[in-house]
């Protein structure tokens, strides 16, 4: 009798720690597919009409040899006649958004920028927002922008500033500005809410302490 409430104890907990390990493993592989999802990157060629060959290449990453350096100057115009300079923010954590009408990845992350340039507006951040698709005609793109939501300033791209940002081969790209104007982060491709901030951190937090705000409200 004791030896079968022995065998029957046995089985319980044999029968026991494989339920644990198989809820274990559930919850592990849960994990790892939201940390997936997260960091999930997502390219779009800046031409509808080209394709997004060598993805695992250096050539997705060509904001990558402005990182450390001086970010490229520019004079824009908004949609809306004004003109924008990047030097207008001298002084200050600037993010520097290259996206386009047609872009979906685009559409998702610049909810977020909205949001965040809230958060660190006390901080002096701004986000220049500059689309690659001119040809769009400038209603299109402002009611693009009005119905994602934007209110930072919206810029009509040219070739010479996308040759100074490597191109802007894929969308969206980002580009990290401290307040010494020195590019700390440059990204391509959808960046997760959690990537995006952290970039926002360092450039709000590296550079002068001295913030000259003078540009751009």
């Amino acid at each position: 009798m004791k030896r079968n409430a022995l065998v029957l104890g046995v089985m319980i907990v044999g029968i026991s720690l494989m339920l644990w390990a198989g809820w274990h493993n559930l919850r592990e592989r849960h994990i790892a597919m939201q940390k997936a999802e997260a960091n999930h990157v997502v390219l779009t060629p800046a031409q509808p009409s080209q394709s997004a060959q060598g993805d695992d290449s250096e050539d997705v990453d060509p904001g990558a040899k402005l990182r450390g350096k001086t970010a490229p100057a520019f004079t824009l115009s908004t949609v809306d006649g004004k003109q924008v300079s990047l030097a207008d923010y001298k002084g200050r954590p600037v993010l520097v958004n290259f996206w386009a009408t047609w872009c979906a990845p685009c559409k998702i992350e610049m909810p977020w920028f909205e949001e965040l340039r809230k958060q660190y507006a006390g901080q002096g951040f701004e986000i220049l927002g500059i689309t690659a698709d001119v040809d769009a005609g400038k209603d299109v793109i402002a009611k693009s922008a009005q119905k994602i939501g934007v209110t930072y300033p919206i810029l009509l791209s040219t070739d010479k500033v996308q040759d100074a940002y490597g191109g802007v081969e894929y969308l969206p790209m980002s580009f990290y500005v401290d307040r010494d104007g020195k590019v700390v982060e440059a990204t391509t491709g959808l960046s997760s809410k959690n990537e995006i901030e952290a970039n926002i951190k360092k450039i709000v937090a590296s550079g002068s302490t001295t913030a000259d705000v003078k540009g751009g409200e």
